[in-house]
Order: C-alpha cells, then sequence, then structure tokens
C-alpha cells in the first residue's frame, strides 16, 4: 500500500480503514471478535489510517479501535472525533465544543483507544455556538501537551476551516465526498489546497449505492440509517442508477469492480485526498483496498466527468434536521 501526507507530515496509507460502521448505522454489526479479526486483517494488509470516533456507539468504537490495534501502537494512525455532549445515560443530547468540553473528551478518548497522543483530533461538527478560534486554541493546548499530534474538522465550511487555520494549522478536513456528493470541490477543496490540508472523503462509496450492489428492490435491516436517507427512496435508487451503470462501464473495461473505480476517481483528483471507506466484510475490505491499483487516465476520467455531469443525483444525502448540523 503507498502512502500519502495529511498536512505537512501526517504519514498515512493512501486509503484508510472508516470503523463506525462495525458499531452503528449499517444494520447488524458483527461480534466483536469478528470485528477486531477485520481491522487487524486490514493492518496485514497495508492499511495504516483507521477513523473512530466518540460519537460511535457512541464509546464502544473507540474501545473496539483501541483494542483492535494494541499490538500495532507506532504503526498506525488514528483518527477520533470530539463535539456532542452526553446525559449520563449516554445519550447524546446536543453539540459541545467548549474548550474544558474538548480536552476532557480527549482524556476518555486515549483511555478508550489505549493510547497517550491521539494522532488526529477532529471537531466532528462545527458549534456554531463556541467560536472556531476557542475550539482549535483548546487543541493546540492539547497539542503543546503531548495529547494529540494533529488538529483536524468534519463537515466544516471553508471560511471556518480558515478561520481555525489561523489559530492551529488544521492537517486534515473529514467530509463526505464522491462521485454522487460533489459539493466539497466548490469551495472546500480549493481552500485545502491552498492552505496545505489533507481532504479524508468519508462515505467515498455514496454509503454502499456506488459498489453496485444495491438497487431499488434493496432492503435494509430496520437499524440501518439508509432508511431515513431520501437518497436511498426506492424512487431514487432507481433515478440514481445511472451512476453505477457510468462506474460498471470504466469497470468493466479495466477488470474492477464498480466500487473500485469509484475510490480509484477518488485517488485520482489529489495527491492530498485519503479516503476512508468501511465495511463489514473481508471480501469488502480487500475490493476496496484493490483500488489502489485501478489506474485512470486522462481520457478514463473525462470520460467520467462528461458522463457524470449528465447525470442528475435524485434525493437529499440526509435527513433535514442531521443535513442542518453540517457546512457550518
Amino acid at each position: 500500500m503507498k502512502t500519502r501526507t495529511l498536512g505537512h507530515d501526517l504519514t498515512v496509507s493512501e486509503i484508510g480503514y472508516g470503523c463506525m460502521g462495525l458499531s452503528q448505522s449499517y444494520g447488524p454489526v458483527p461480534e466483536r471478535h469478528e470485528a477486531i479479526a477485520l481491522i487487524r486483517a486490514a493492518v496485514e494488509r497495508g492499511v495504516t489510517f483507521f477513523d473512530t470516533a466518540e460519537a460511535y456507539g457512541p464509546f464502544t468504537n473507540e474501545e473496539l479501535v483501541g483494542e483492535a490495534l494494541a499490538p500495532f501502537r507506532g504503526e498506525v494512525v488514528i483518527a477520533t472525533k470530539f463535539a456532542y455532549a452526553y446525559d449520563d445515560n449516554g445519550r447524546q443530547i446536543g453539540l459541545s465544543s467548549r474548550p474544558e468540553h474538548v480536552k476532557q473528551v480527549a482524556e476518555q478518548s486515549m483511555r478508550r483507544l489505549q493510547v497517550d497522543t491521539i494522532d488526529l483530533f477532529y471537531q466532528h461538527r462545527v458549534n456554531p455556538e463556541v467560536p472556531i478560534e476557542d475550539v482549535a486554541g483548546a487543541v493546540g493546548e492539547l497539542i503543546a501537551e503531548g495529547k494529540a499530534r494533529h488538529f483536524g474538522m468534519s463537515e466544516a465550511a471553508a471560511a471556518t476551516i480558515r478561520r481555525a487555520h489561523a489559530v492551529q494549522p488544521v492537517t486534515a478536513v473529514q467530509s463526505e465526498y464522491s462521485l454522487w456528493w460533489r459539493r466539497p470541490e466548490e469551495q472546500v477543496l480549493p481552500t485545502c489546497e491552498e492552505l496545505g490540508i489533507g481532504f479524508v472523503p468519508y462515505s467515498p462509496l455514496g454509503k454502499g449505492f456506488l459498489t453496485g450492489t444495491i438497487d431499488p428492490n434493496t432492503s435494509f435491516d430496520s437499524s440501518d440509517i439508509r432508511t431515513t436517507i431520501p437518497r436511498f427512496e426506492a424512487e431514487a435508487r432507481r433515478a440514481n442508477q445511472a451512476m453505477v451503470d457510468l462506474l460498471g462501464t470504466i469497470a468493466a473495461r479495466k477488470g474492477a469492480a464498480p466500487g473500485q473505480v469509484a475510490l480509484a476517481w477518488l485517488l485520482a483528483r489529489k495527491p492530498w485526498i485519503v479516503p476512508i471507506p468501511g465495511t463489514k466484510r473481508l471480501g469488502r475490505l480487500e475490493e476496496n483496498l484493490g483500488a489502489a491499483d485501478v489506474e485512470l487516465d486522462t481520457g478514463d476520467l473525462a470520460e467520467i466527468e462528461k458522463a457524470a455531469s449528465a447525470i442528475e443525483v435524485h434525493g437529499a444525502r440526509y435527513p433535514e434536521h442531521l443535513e442542518r448540523m453540517t457546512g457550518h
């Protein structure tokens, strides 16, 4: 597995692993020993970049990742996130990025992850009630204390990224980005390029849709987040099949899978983009990592661009209440 650099000096595998689905969101989760084995299988195949958050579970995903990666300390980069407040029963009760809360979360995350330093500490969602300068300053203090190495932001607007970066350099911005969600291209990616910030696309496979394994007849478990997403309503899936057909055409020519072409497209966008697809299955993990070997030439990229520009993606990417929490 080749490596890429986020920011100025955070070196990671060019494809990372998003661990959220091992604990929530996409239907039944694997047994703990199976999840640990899958994370370790990713390490064995060259992945050095793992993404988690206190919100996943909540809390249980960090514990899982911490246990799975304990034998590989110093060999892997673990990214986690802060942003939410919880009641005594572990229920999420809103956003919180006050400096004292950020520092408290860092201590708790380090304990769950079994580390002395958080490699990359993202603000999961921007809290408009707390000046971003205060948040950046709090993470800067954690970095000065050796409790974090790098500061990241998730789903932040370009202007907010600039303000934060002026206080504490931002190493990476994580936002949804794929062939069927390209809004970061408008302002966020140019800002990252100008400031020397890496970009980490989550849901790079469109929550599984771009793999070509989901059609209008696919049914989801009641615990699957896709049952609440407008883009996954049957009618929208039928309309959005055109995007999968495009990927399938390229994939057939390359001897690849549609999802591999979707990931290869992201890798070809910029050398500082590192997607973090997630999966609960070893076969899908191996398929995702195989995307690094799919070469898209300028002709392929032009063909994808031309065809994709003529496709209108149907359905919102989130229910309205979740969409309101992005892009501050």
